[in-house]
This record gives C-alpha cells, sequence and structure tokens, in this order.
C-alpha cells in the first residue's frame, strides 16, 4: 500500500477518539524547535583567538568532515533542515561571530558581528536564538566568571551577557521573531565550599546588572539555565535550579530546564506542568544524558515521550520553547542533528494523538484501570504511518531513507573537508 493509503487507514483508528489527524498535522508544523549549531562542529566556534574547550564539556570522538568555517557549517544545517519536516529554529553561541579576521573580546561583540547569519535566516524562513559564551576563555579558567570575587572578571562577564541581548534583540528586529537569549554559566567548585552563599549573592548581584538595561520582549526573551553539577563543579554549582527558578519568578525571566542538568533519578517531564502554573512560559534544553550529563543524541525514549505528552497534554505548545543542547562527535553529525530532532518531533507528533482528555476523566473518575489500559494499548497504534505521512506532506524524506542523502552528502562535501586536513 502506498503511503497515502496507510495514513488512510491509521487516521481511522484515532478517529474513533475524537482526534483530527489533519488538523494535528496542520498545528504540528507550526511548531518549531531551536536547532542548535553546536552540534556542527563539536562546540568550537569562530573565534580568531580560540580557547581551549572548557566549563566542563567536553566532546568526543573524530568523525572526519566537522565544519571549520561559518559557510561550511551553514551549509550543513541546510542539510540537516532539508530532512527534518516543519520549519525550525537555529540556536547561536556567541563564538560563532565572524568578525572578519580581527580579534574582538566577547564583551565588545555587537550585532554587525551576525550580519552574515540574519542573512542567512532571512534567506531560509528561520528565527535565531542566541547564548552568551561564558566558557573556553581566559577569564573563566578558574571555571567562575559572574560570580567571581575579581570584580573586574565579574564586570567582563556582565558586559558580555548585556552585549548579548543586544544581539538577541537584533535577531528579533530583522527576523520578526523574538530571540531567546539564555544565560548559562559553568561556574561552581570541584569540592564542598565553606561558603556557598556569597558567590550567589554576586551572581544575583551580576543578573541584575545584565537586566537593568529593558529590552523589548517583542525582540528577545532572557533565559536563565540551571545546573546540578559539571566535570569541576561536582560538589557545588552557583547557579542551581532554586537559584535560578527563584530569580526567574521574581525578575519575570523564563527558567530554562535542560534535561541532563538534574540528579539522574530527577525528570524534566515531572517539571513542566509545576513551572507553569506559575510562569506564561519556560523554555526546554532537551538532551540525552547517560549518567551524567553528557549530551547524547535525543533518542524518542520514555522521558522524550513524556515531555511531549506534558507539552501538549496541557496546552503548552505556545508556552514551552524547545531547544535541543546535544554534540556528538563518534557519528556523521547531520545525521545527529537529524536523528535528534525528528525525535523531537515524532513525540509531540505522539503525544497530540493520544486522546488526553479523555485519559485526564479516567483518572479524575478513579479509572485507573482503563487508562493503564489505554495508555499502553496507543503505544501500538499506527503512529509510524501518520508520522511517513507527515514527512512526505512535508517534502522530506520518508522513513530511514534521509539516511541515504546524508551518505551522499558526506561523499559530495565531507569527505573534500577532511581531504583537504589530511
Amino acid at each position: 500500500m502506498t503511503i497515502r493509503e496507510n495514513y488512510e487507514i491509521a487516521k481511522k483508528e484515532y478517529e474513533k477518539w475524537g482526534i483530527n489527524v489533519d488538523e494535528v498535522l496542520e498545528q504540528l508544523k507550526n511548531v518549531p524547535i531551536s536547532i542548535h549549531c553546536w552540534q556542527g562542529d563539536d562546540v568550537a566556534g569562530f573565534e580568531v583567538n580560540k580557547g581551549e574547550l572548557s566549563g566542563g564539556i567536553d566532546v568526543t570522538g573524530n568523525y572526519p568532515g566537522k565544519a571549520t568555517t561559518p559557510q561550511e557549517l551553514r551549509a550543513d544545517l541546510e542539510k540537516a533542515l532539508s530532512l527534518i519536516p516543519g520549519k525550525h529554529r537555529v540556536n547561536l553561541h556567541a563564538i560563532y561571530a565572524e568578525t572578519n579576521g580581527e580579534v574582538v573580546e566577547r564583551d565588545q561583540l555587537e550585532p554587525k558581528h551576525f550580519e552574515n547569519w540574519v542573512k542567512w535566516a532571512k534567506d531560509q524562513g528561520l528565527g535565531l536564538d542566541f547564548n552568551p559564551t561564558l566558557f573556553s576563555h581566559e577569564k573563566a579558567a578558574d571555571g567562575l566568571t559572574l560570580s567571581h570575587p575579581d570584580e573586574q572578571i565579574r564586570e567582563f562577564w556582565i558586559n558580555h551577557c548585556i552585549a548579548s541581548r543586544k544581539i538577541g534583540e537584533y535577531f528579533g528586529k530583522e527576523l520578526g521573531t523574538a530571540s531567546l537569549t539564555n544565560i548559562w554559566i559553568p561556574d561552581g567548585y570541584k569540592d564542598v565550599p565553606s561558603d556557598r552563599l556569597t558567590p550567589r549573592q554576586r551572581l544575583k548581584e551580576s543578573l541584575d546588572k545584565i537586566f537593568e538595561e529593558e529590552i523589548n520582549e517583542d525582540y528577545n526573551l532572557d533565559a536563565v539555565e540551571s545546573k546540578l553539577f559539571g566535570i569541576g563543579s561536582e560538589s557545588y554549582v552557583v547557579g542551581s535550579h532554586e537559584f535560578y527558578l527563584g530569580y526567574a519568578l521574581k525578575n519575570n525571566k523564563l527558567c530554562l530546564l535542560d534535561t541532563g542538568h538534574f540528579h539522574p533519578t530527577e525528570t524534566v517531564s515531572n517539571k513542566i506542568s509545576s513551572m507553569l502554573l506559575y510562569s506564561d512560559k519556560l523554555a526546554l534544553h532537551v538532551s540525552r544524558p547517560v549518567r551524567w550529563d553528557s549530551d547524547h543524541v535525543v533518542t524518542l525514549d520514555d522521558e522524550l515521550h513524556e515531555i511531549g505528552l506534558e507539552i501538549v497534554r496541557n496546552n503548552a505548545l505556545d508556552k514551552v520553547m524547545i531547544g535541543l543542547d546535544f554534540f556528538d562527535a563518534s557519528i556523521n553529525r547531520i545525521a545527529a542533528w537529524t536523528i535528534g530532532t525528528r525525535n523531537m518531533i515524532k513525540s509531540l507528533l505522539y503525544a497530540m494523538l493520544v486522546p488526553n482528555e479523555h485519559l485526564k476523566q479516567l483518572q479524575e473518575d478513579g479509572n485507573f484501570t482503563e487508562r493503564l489500559a489505554l495508555i499502553e494499548e496507543f503505544k501500538t497504534y499506527p503512529f509510524g504511518a501518520i508520522w511517513d505521512y507527515y514527512c512526505k506532506k512535508m517534502d522530506v524524506p520518508v522513513k530511514e531513507t534521509w539516511l541515504e542523502e546524508v551518505k551522499q552528502y558526506e561523499q559530495d562535501v565531507l569527505a573534500k573537508r577532511y581531504s583537504v586536513l589530511a
């Protein structure tokens, strides 16, 4: 049978539960995922004076063909985007500025250093998000930035974050869609600290200075991101979840939850409904931790299913800003983008094809037997036929056929890069 025929049969199965599949697909295509640029070059960036990767971040593997120029990175992103259904966003870090060979310190970055990214985003019909880069720099070498005891170092990073917010505002104005500018810092201590409060006081003061300048939220949205621990900050992280949750609520900022930044037994999916009770919006960095915050490529695992369900059944598709954050240099980087992003979209589609209101009512009625039975039965409903049709409708490869395009791109483009380097 054809993809369309399979779709029509599958659609009838869902329609029995009052699910309008055609409407679901129309809704899904308008849900953007913010795809992180740093998967394409192993978080290297394009600074003239590149620092060694630091801040508790490690990229393992040496798969050939990584992007080494902005042009290569944008070309690779274009290829990945051509394999992913829907219209999405690209998330940049400050180290992806283009300065034409000039050394520009991070506190001096300006919108002009991202003009090529904006022109490209306009051509591609994409929104852009942004992150100040508070790692891989000599002024972050001891693992402290916005909470540093040295006032001059703090001031440097404060000014960098202010500059980053202005760049985010520039993105929003130029592209007609607000940019999410997210602050994450590596600050913490390897061993148990003798004073947890003072660094957090300094971080709070630094954030207050960063946000003193009001920027129109039509163009830029501010977010802060927590972490439980990192390499070199195993015992104490200044910007903990409790710190940033309190700061975000008090100062009307978005709290960004990274799925790898919590204790191994914690789940971000379980936090979403609580957060939405007190915040109009929240942001996600979806990753896949393996024993720790290892930023593996996102797979369609139980937690990703639950994240999709929590967003959809709480009518929060317009309240949760979904971004990705993983990097794997052991496999083809374009394939990594494609696998991870398609899986994120699959989790949303799956959640939209569940009779969520009926299941909620079963819980309210105390009918836990039927609730569990239906949840389990829907796991084997013909979701795949709906997904295949959606991909065909959005003019991207169906099933695993996208992999052939990646292999061809590797042969035609990536192989030439590493043959030149060799």
